[in-house]
This record gives structure tokens, C-alpha cells and sequence, in this order.
């Protein structure tokens, strides 16, 4: 892929809505990867990570295991709630993810995705955005905790005082609610959303098959045919 920060325009430009404690978008971050790795022009793609809240309106912390939130949610039983996160974990397992929701403490996401905006100004929005996956869903990290927050930024490579300045304000917000805005304008309704060259849409956490049949098509060219679409 190449480097954002380089200020050369890329021959084509992924963007992907998703938000830090969705799984699936840890899911498809791996299987979008794996579409690169046999994309013959994976270094001329830029991969643009888009602001996009599950709930705006998190609390800092939620009570409850994740079965019991999950059941709260979808308004099933603990058991049907389990047995999507047994599925989850077995898909996640396959993209070579280890998902362990006994471990994770969602949170409001907004300031998590403020960095993710300094993140790509330095080129390193990428590694943040893994970093914060695995801090979710592995390592069971407070992911709406600045401190922790600070700390992961870190770990990638970003300035400590840039970091302290971002979270100490506002600075970013006003980008990750045009990246909200956008997705409304696209019809961004569940994520992970991937767009590709503003052209080719896809919803879900798509087989790395599919995606790179798309990024395929897109790099041909041809606009005489319809984005192509599909379902997790």
C-alpha cells in the first residue's frame, strides 16, 4: 500500500467505514488484507480508515458480560447471544484473529477515532487501527480510557504530545463527524463498509475472494458496469 503522507495521489483509494469495537471490522480489516496480498497493484492502493460510532451515545464503560449485553441488544436469550459470539469467534479464527470476548470492555468509541484522524496525518493510521483492534478484542483493553488511549497511540509511533493535544480537546472532531456525515450520505447503514474509488461499494466483512475480484474491477476501469455489492 502506499505512503498517505507522501502527498502523491493514489492510482486507487479504499476507504472502509467501521468502528473499533465492531468484530466484524476487525474480521474484515484481515480479509481485505488478504485480497492485497494478491492484488498485483496493492502498492498503488491506499487504504483510508473512516470515522463511524456503533453508538454514539456510549457510556465510558458498559455493564454486563458481552453475552448478556449482546442478548440485552438483540433482544434474544443468553444462548442465542452465545452462539453468535461461539460463530464470530470461529469465523474471526479462520482470518487468523484470537477474539476473546470473556476480555472485552467496549466503550465509546469518538476519541478513538479522533486519533485514528492524527494517526493518518502521520502515516500510521493503519497501525493504530490495528493496534486498537487487538487492544478490543484480544487484550481487553478500556478502549474509551484515555490514558490507555495515550498509551496505545504510543506504541505505534505517535507523537506523545500530539496525543495529549488531541485528547485533551476537540481537535479531529469536526473530521470524524464529516466521516459520519458522509457514510449518511452513502447509506452507510452497518459496518464495516468498503468503497472503492468512490464506485464500487461493498457491505459487510466480505471473503477476501470478493474483494479482490472488486478491486480487480475497479483497477480495470471498466464504469460501464454496476458496483458490484454483497452480504456477510
Amino acid at each position: 500500500m502506499i505512503d498517505p503522507t507522501r502527498g502523491v495521489a493514489p492510482a486507487m483509494l479504499v476507504e472502509i467505514w467501521s468502528d473499533v469495537v465492531c468484530p466484524w471490522c476487525y474480521i474484515g480489516k484481515r480479509n481485505l488484507e488478504a485480497a492485497l496480498a494478491d492484488f498485483a497493484h496493492a502498492e498503488e492502493v491506499e487504504v483510508r480508515w473512516r470515522a463511524y460510532e456503533l453508538d454514539p451515545h456510549a457510556p465510558a464503560s458498559r455493564e454486563g458480560d458481552y453475552a448478556g449485553r449482546l442478548a440485552r441488544k438483540y433482544r434474544t436469550s443468553r444462548d442465542e447471544a452465545q452462539a453468535r459470539i461461539n460463530h464470530l469467534t470461529a469465523t474471526a479464527a479462520e482470518a487468523g484473529l484470537d477474539l476473546r470476548f470473556d476480555r472485552a470492555r467496549p466503550g465509546n468509541t469518538f476519541d478513538a477515532h479522533r486519533l485514528l484522524h492524527l494517526a493518518a496525518e502521520r502515516g500510521l493510521q493503519d497501525a493504530l487501527k490495528e493496534r486498537l483492534f487487538r487492544a478490543t478484542f484480544t487484550e481487553g483493553e478500556p478502549i474509551s480510557d484515555q490514558p490507555t488511549l495515550a498509551r496505545l497511540a504510543e506504541e505505534i509511533g505517535l507523537d506523545a504530545g500530539e496525543v495529549a493535544t488531541v485528547l485533551a480537546g476537540d481537535v479531529y472532531g469536526a473530521e470524524v463527524r464529516a466521516d459520519e456525515a458522509l457514510a449518511a450520505r452513502l447509506d452507510v447503514t452497518g459496518v464495516p463498509f468498503f468503497v472503492v474509488d468512490r464506485r464500487y461499494a461493498l457491505p459487510g466483512a466480505q471473503a477476501p475472494a470478493l474483494l479482490r475480484r472488486v478491486l480487480e474491477q475497479a483497477w480495470d476501469g471498466d464504469r460501464a458496469t454496476a458496483p458490484v455489492t454483497g452480504t456477510s
